[in-house]
């Protein structure tokens, strides 16, 4: 019995001497929906979408205007000269469409390379933020992929971590 006794109060001291984790925790959708920096990246890339859609809405224009013309003037022109026309309008109409269809790729890669490295330097900023401020463990979580199903308010340091980013971002 004494030995239990003895177990027991050790077992308490040796507990109570740990030391007790600092544990927060980041919602990543709100920090990246909300970093100032992504929202200017998304603005300069609307931008340059709204170029490339206009570049080829008056490429696509052209051709319908040239399409157009190869109709009405088809009937008039001999059968090997229509041909020959029509087969230069398909390779065009192929062409564009193989041209803009790389440079969509184009754009979508330099706006992921972007994003990609937007992420790259939250996640460090959050690194840093936890060895700054003492924390042993700064958990992620989203909707789209909830590790954290519950925490207490004073544990999440997302707005903290938000307007800290936002500050640096501004300098």
């Amino acid at each position: 019995m004494k030995h239990v006794f003895y177990i027991a109060i050790f077992m308490i001291a040796f507990t109570s001497c740990q030391k007790q984790q600092k544990i927060g925790f980041v919602d990543n959708g709100k920090v990246i929906n909300e970093y100032q920096q992504k929202k200017d990246l998304e603005v300069k890339f609307q931008d340059k979408e709204a170029a490339f859609i206009k570049k080829y809405d008056s490429i696509e224009s052209a051709f319908q205007v040239e399409a157009q013309k190869f109709q009405s003037n088809a009937q008039k022109m001999s059968k090997n000269i229509a041909q020959a026309k029509y087969e230069e309008l398909t390779k065009l109409k192929q062409s564009n469409n193989q041209q803009k269809q790389v440079e969509a790729q184009k754009f979508q890669q330099q706006f992921q390379t972007e994003i990609d490295s937007i992420i790259a330097k939250v996640k460090d900023f959050v690194k840093n933020y936890g060895e700054k401020n003492g924390y042993d463990y700064i958990l992620g979580t989203s909707d789209a992929s909830a590790t954290v199903l519950y925490g207490k308010d004073e544990n999440n340091l997302t707005q903290t971590i938000l307007d800290a980013l936002n500050k640096e971002y501004k300098k």
